[in-house]
């Protein structure tokens, strides 16, 4: 009775190795499928991108790469606290300052770092000039920020042309510069405390 139970066992075991078989074809297809459909949506996405760029490729030859791919977060580099005596001619005031600024490329943060005493020195040299009055006001929030974003790549030997931005209506005519992108995206105020 035995010899007559095992060939009854053994036909149930070769159809479930079948349809294993049957299902790992399946599944090896899907991914085969949908890894080939993701490649040519790929090429052609790329070849979308090049054509759109291909006007402003010339333009953007001589200018570094300030910007990382898309979809990853930007890098951040504080800048430990200014404190700093301010130009107030009548009373004694002086302004606690905390600055961070923002990167796009985690390569550009490590040079950022390598410059800090001469960013640091910069940027103190802003401030240094810089009223409480002038300071208190968005607009001079602003102003400082577009001319610590100056200084703060100014010693990687990066000129930016902040001019361009304030007054559209150039007063002589200048030669045009070849248009600099800056590392630094962004400066950001952690504090801002004026006394």
């Amino acid at each position: 009775m035995s010899a007559a139970a095992a060939p009854a066992d053994a036909a149930p075991k070769g159809g479930g190795k079948k349809k294993l078989i049957i299902i790992i074809a399946a599944v090896l297809l899907l991914v085969l499928g949908g890894g080939g459909a993701a490649v040519l949506m790929m090429k052609k996405k790329k070849a979308a991108e090049d054509e759109e760029g291909a006007d402003a490729a010339p333009a953007e030859q001589h200018a570094p790469a300030a910007h990382a791919k898309p979809g990853t977060p930007p890098t951040f580099v504080p800048l430990d606290p200014f404190t700093v005596n301010l130009a107030d001619k009548e009373v004694d005031r002086y302004a606690q300052i905390g600055v961070t600024l923002e990167v796009a490329d985690p390569h550009m943060a490590d040079t950022i770092k390598a410059y800090m005493p001469a960013i640091r020195s910069n940027v103190l040299m802003v401030l240094s000039h810089k009223t409480s009055e002038e300071l208190l006001t968005r607009e001079g929030k602003d102003k400082l920020a577009k001319e610590i974003l100056r200084e703060s790549v100014r010693p990687m030997g990066i000129e930016l042309d902040d001019e361009e931005e304030e007054d559209p209506k150039p007063k002589k005519k200048k030669k045009k510069k070849a248009h600099v992108e800056s590392p630094v995206t962004q400066v950001l105020f952690s504090t801002f405390i004026v006394q």
